[in-house]
């Protein structure tokens, strides 16, 4: 079997393979390397090279940057202006506002990192406002893909593209570039979405809705009974308590008074040192005018930051601390310990605030003035409360079961929270890198990953689980693919057979023949797949017909960009067919149109901004 009979193989199974879906994707990619090698197309380094491309390693980059805007509370930030903003009335207002947003994310930090980060809160509109999700979910999926046009970090495809520029001898695309093409895109989405959304996409709910956390500590409060009577003070350096021992505070003065724990003045954490210091705080419960006989008394002031003195919700759960409920799991270590309401966990940086059994609070007994305890039993509950870090690091354990991932809700419920001035400077920096072009994008890419982790906004294992793997074996496993048809003659082959088809009818023709090859594709497997295989047979047809590869590797992004008529397209459109409640069917109606808009703007757009 030749060479091209063989690769053309290759690549029919990995398509049926890619359609049928009973096999991972990554399976099956690296089953495409695996079959390049066996076959003798590609030695073993040039089948597994991919893995070692710097696009790989950007796009890996970009998932770690993009997580951490996440997890320090930008994009929840971002959600609560969209919220302020969209009102309750308009709902083109809302379309229009929700859609800007997710675009604007998406040129940053990828379609997936903004849906992913935008589903949630688009999902609580649409309950708040009375919406259907279904009016809602598909437009922000429709206009992310209309967005990751915008600027070189919106879809790997676009840094794909850009680097096959790079080979083709004929430049890269600039960070921005993209925009040429992609503002008209968005905006021509917007309005097919605005005009004739309402009437092509149905009107229904998901059964399955994503969890809402927006109000997670006002329910943890309410249920253990901490919904008010919770005070912070700060220690004075007039107070007796400046240079004392945390054992020396005495409340048998102040009758109901009791004292929740000592927190540090800067990491909010528990006191770690053995004296308290000026600036530190004490958190109390109890009734309010004793509490201010017991500030007066002892020269402590209330800090609460804006929020309401006593109101646990905003005392307990800010954007320094959080709060953590775990249930006690059969043949856990812990059972059989006392615990106590102010005690300190073990590790020294969690505050156990209460203890519930069968939902009901559990008081300490106490012997001689003295606590004794509560001895923990299989399926007690535990309100935990310290720094987001020290939830994350130190609910890991196989002795508790966390009810709601502390990590998922601080992304919802705490905007712009510890380390969001970092994160935003970091994104900041590497699209000033990419824009003026200082270094390669892989550069800026590991630069800022770097630099969200060594500024504590993530660490290595957050960055190791942020990254999407599948779409990073996805990409280096398949690169090789496109080296084997340059270097079999595969894509000259296809490139001058649809460069027959198209006859004399010149490079628009070429540039619609492609489109055509690339959204047909990409209705059925991956995006970055398609234009992994479509690349090179664009430019070996553009060097058939003698004209330059820009305009036909822009086109070939919008084409593959253009992934609305299945759910299977893109793992965003399925992200929302469950929330959104809709059916395979669904996905076109809506989609056909815009698929035209995209083929309008890549076959006729494209060319009078890069000239053949």
């Amino acid at each position: 079997m030749s060479p091209i009979a063989s690769i053309t193989l290759i690549i029919v199974i990995a398509v049926v393979l890619f359609v049928w879906n009973k096999l991972p994707v990554v399976v099956v990619a690296m089953m495409v390397g695996l079959a390049l090698w066996a076959s003798g197309i590609l030695t073993l380094g040039q089948s597994l090279a991919g893995f070692g491309d710097p696009a790989v390693i950007f796009i890996a980059s970009l998932f770690v940057v993009s997580s951490g805007l996440e997890v320090t509370g930008v994009t929840a930030w971002a959600g609560q202006l969209l919220i302020r903003g969209a009102g309750e009335e308009s709902r083109t207002r809302l379309l229009l506002l929700m859609m800007s947003l997710v675009a604007l994310l998406t040129a940053l930090i990828s379609v997936n990192g903004a849906v992913a980060a935008l589903l949630p809160v688009v999902v609580v509109i649409a309950v708040r406002l009375k919406r259907n999700s279904s009016q809602l979910l598909m437009p922000l999926v429709f206009s992310a893909h209309a967005g990751s046009m915008l600027a070189l970090t919106g879809t790997p495809v676009n840094v794909l593209v850009s680097e096959a520029g790079f080979d083709a001898g004929v430049g890269g695309f600039a960070f921005f570039e993209f925009a040429l093409v992609g503002v008209p895109l968005l905006v021509g989405s917007m309005a097919i979405i605005v005009l004739f959304g309402q009437k092509l996409l149905p009107e229904r709910n998901g059964a399955t809705m994503p969890a809402d956390f927006s109000r997670h500590a006002r329910t943890l409060v309410e249920q253990y009974g901490l919904a008010s009577g919770v005070y912070r003070m700060r220690v004075r350096p007039n107070s007796s308590y400046a240079g004392a021992a945390p054992s020396a505070i005495d409340l048998a003065a102040y009758p109901g008074l009791q004292l929740v724990g000592v927190q540090e003045g800067e990491s909010a954490g528990p006191l770690r040192r053995a004296l308290i210091a000026v600036g530190d705080h004490m958190l109390v419960r109890g009734d309010p005018d004793t509490v201010a006989n017991f500030a007066a008394d002892m020269h402590l002031s209330f800090r609460e930051e804006g929020a309401t003195p006593g109101k646990g919700e905003e005392t307990l759960f800010n954007r320094q601390s959080g709060l953590a409920e775990v249930v006690i799991p059969p043949r856990s270590g812990l059972i059989g310990q006392a615990v106590f309401p102010g005690m300190v966990t073990e590790s020294g940086d969690l505050i156990i605030l209460a203890v519930q059994r069968a939902g009901v609070e559990i008081e300490a007994p106490k012997a001689a003035g003295d606590v004794r305890g509560i001895v923990l039993q299989a399926g007690d509950t535990m309100l935990l409360q310290g720094t987001w870090k020290a939830l994350d690091v130190h609910l890991d354990d196989p002795d508790v079961l966390v009810v709601s991932s502390p990590e998922l809700v601080r992304r919802q419920a705490v905007p712009m929270g510890p380390g969001a001035k970092q994160a935003v400077a970091i994104l900041l920096g590497m699209v000033l890198l990419l824009a003026t072009g200082i270094v390669p994008p892989a550069v800026a890419g590991l630069l800022a990953a770097g630099a969200t982790i060594l500024s504590g906004i993530m660490t290595v294992e957050q960055s190791y689980r942020a990254i999407g793997w599948t779409t990073v074996i996805l990409v280096g496993a398949m690169m090789p693919l496109s080296t084997a048809m340059v270097e079999t003659g595969a894509a000259k082959f296809m490139a001058e057979w649809l460069v027959g088809l198209v006859g004399d009818a010149g490079p628009l023709a070429l540039l619609a023949g492609l489109f055509v090859l690339t959204a047909i594709m990409g209705q059925l497997i991956s995006n970055t797949a398609t234009a992994l295989i479509v690349i090179p047979i664009g430019v070996a047809a553009a060097a058939s017909m003698g004209v330059s590869p820009r305009p036909v590797l822009m086109s070939t992004g919008v084409a593959a960009a253009a992934a609305f008529l299945t759910p299977i397209a893109t793992p965003t459109n399925l992200m929302v067919m469950g929330p959104g409640g809709y059916l395979f069917s669904d996905y076109w109606k809506l989609g056909l149109p815009l698929l035209i808009w995209f083929f309008v703007v890549s076959v006729f757009i494209v060319p009078l901004i890069w000239s053949f």
